[in-house]
């Protein structure tokens, strides 16, 4: 007698390929390297920068200390055991010559007219930070009330996704096409919608620009300059206040954007070298980019999983595309303006909270929600919010562009 079906993994009838049930389970030797490593790296000595309190010239001493020793008790298989209390995939997806093994954690629906959702994160980002809207959903419906399909993959490059290749350039039109056939693989032929924050807001850009399956677009990021449309007498005392903390990003906290642009081989190598390293340039950002510090073993699931998979250098393919001196970037490119349905979750300590006038000039805005609290990693930081915002989005609108 076959064994039962677990919880929400029963494809749809429509499905062209079976993907790989995937379960995580990282080799001991390399947690007992990565807790050597830990253990062994040098911190280097406090200086007059590294004991500002407010962090306004980067990370702390005291701050990495104390992130070390955490780290060295930090229990990696109790993460294992959240992500495979999901259902993992891994499916080959062919494009361009070469095939790419995707990893991605799925909630499948029995309804039949449940809708597909595909959802991306970004840099320093992976499908952890879904964890907490999948784990939401799964304790709101069953497989037989769930009306959605949601599908979140680790972009090329990040967690248990291929990388990119070695002898030719991969960007975001690269993976918007790879995750079309994705989609097309796991049977949503007919159509899906798309949610992203961060890079995937870019990937998710070129999928409701260029891709036709894609029915409407739903962002909760869209760093851009000024279109020039409007002025400040337009905006409301939170985008004024948003204004000001995008300059403040310009100014203060994006050189390490242009470093992975110009520099990424020296990046990878470098924060290669030492996991401490690496929690340094990765705890900067969380701890600068939410509305609230998060949790440290927030950080330290987030730097374990880029340590124990090798993707520190394979991550930073999107940069030199979108920050290179001279390019355009992705929101702002007319090559990807959103002519179908676009929705966007507004949150104050986004890195880049630009006004929703501007935003309007990058498609069919139809939904709008500003929030006066969250920050960069929204599905992370705000899941019963952010979750609230794409069901109502997906209400409004999916009625309107199902086939």
């Amino acid at each position: 007698m076959a064994a039962p079906q677990q919880p929400f993994r029963l494809l749809p009838a429509s499905a062209k390929s079976t993907p790989e049930p995937f379960k995580v389970n990282v080799l001991d030797s390399k947690l007992t390297e990565l807790k050597g490593l830990i253990a062994s790296a040098k911190i280097a000595p406090a200086t007059y920068e590294s004991s500002q309190q407010d962090r306004s010239l980067g990370l702390t001493r005291r701050w990495l200390e104390e992130a070390r020793n955490a780290w060295l008790k930090f229990d990696w298989r109790e993460t294992e055991a959240t992500v495979n209390d999901l259902p993992n995939y891994i499916i080959n997806i062919p494009h361009d010559g070469d095939d790419y093994k995707i990893h991605f954690i799925a909630l499948f629906s029995e309804r039949h007219d449940a809708v597909p959702i595909l959802m991306l994160h970004g840099w320093p980002g992976s499908v952890l930070e879904f964890f907490p809207i999948l784990h939401l959903l799964k304790n709101k419906y069953t497989p037989q009330t769930l009306p959605y399909h949601i599908i979140v993959p680790s972009l090329p490059g990040y967690g248990f996704s291929s990388a990119p290749p070695l002898d030719k350039d991969f960007r975001l039109e690269n993976c918007a096409q790879i995750f079309d056939d994705l989609m097309v693989q796991l049977g949503f032929e007919d159509g899906f919608l798309v949610q992203g924050g961060d890079v995937g807001s870019k990937v998710a850009r070129v999928l409701g620009g260029v891709h036709d399956r894609v029915k409407a677009v739903h962002l909760n990021f869209c760093i851009m300059p000024d279109p020039g449309t409007s002025s400040e007498a337009d905006y409301n005392d939170l985008e004024k206040a948003g204004l000001a903390r995008s300059k403040w990003f310009e100014k203060l906290g994006s050189a390490y954007a242009l470093l992975h642009a110009t520099r990424p081989s020296t990046v990878s190598l470098a924060l290669s070298t030492s996991p401490v390293a690496w929690l340094a340039w990765v705890g900067e950002k969380m701890l600068d980019w939410t509305d609230e510090d998060p949790a440290m073993s927030t950080i330290l699931e987030d730097v374990s999983l880029y340590w124990l998979t090798d993707t520190i250098g394979t991550s930073l393919w999107p940069y030199r595309q979108l920050f290179t001196p001279g390019t355009i970037g992705a929101h702002e490119n007319p090559a990807w303006h959103i002519n179908k349905p676009l929705g966007f979750s507004w949150f104050p300590k986004e890195i880049a909270p630009v006004p929703k006038a501007w935003i309007k000039t990058t498609g069919d805005l139809v939904w709008f929600r500003q929030h006066d609290k969250g920050g960069h990693f929204a599905a992370l930081e705000m899941p019963e919010v952010l979750l609230q915002d794409l069901e109502d989005f997906v209400g409004e609108v999916w009625p309107k562009v199902k086939v």
